[in-house]
């Protein structure tokens, strides 16, 4: 990787609980049948980052580990038009795993779309 690149993979995800917190209080949300996106910015950072919350209630250890990957490949494709230095969790509601089964993960990411739309700072000033 070049080393002005942005990187890929851990250092673009919110992981700390603390950040959790910061984005769901602090932040600003948009809901759908299937999801639930947040958003904060934080001010500083490079690129937008993007936390991931799939319960128990989306269905079982391999329907969870599905949509949190389709979450992902759908995020790093729009995240380039992203504002920088916004932090985005995403909830994955239950039905999630069987939206994608039925419409394909492109059709989730169109809804991520939208609400991440809907849920940035820019759409909220």
């Amino acid at each position: 990787m070049p080393d002005g690149a942005a990187p890929r993979g851990r250092r673009s995800r919110v992981t700390r609980s603390g950040d959790f917190d910061s984005v769901y209080r602090r932040g600003t949300s948009a809901a759908g049948r299937h999801l639930v996106v947040y958003a904060f910015n934080r001010g500083e950072g490079d690129s937008a980052r993007l936390g991931l919350s799939v319960g128990k209630r989306v269905g079982g250890a391999v329907e969870r580990n599905r949509v949190k990957r389709v979450l992902r490949e759908q995020f790093s494709r729009i995240q380039p038009g992203l504002p920088p230095g916004v932090d985005y969790v995403v909830i994955a509601r239950p039905g999630a795993h069987e939206y994608i089964e039925e419409r394909g993960s492109e059709a989730l990411g169109e809804r991520l779309t939208e609400l991440v739309e809907k849920a940035s700072p820019a759409a909220a000033a």
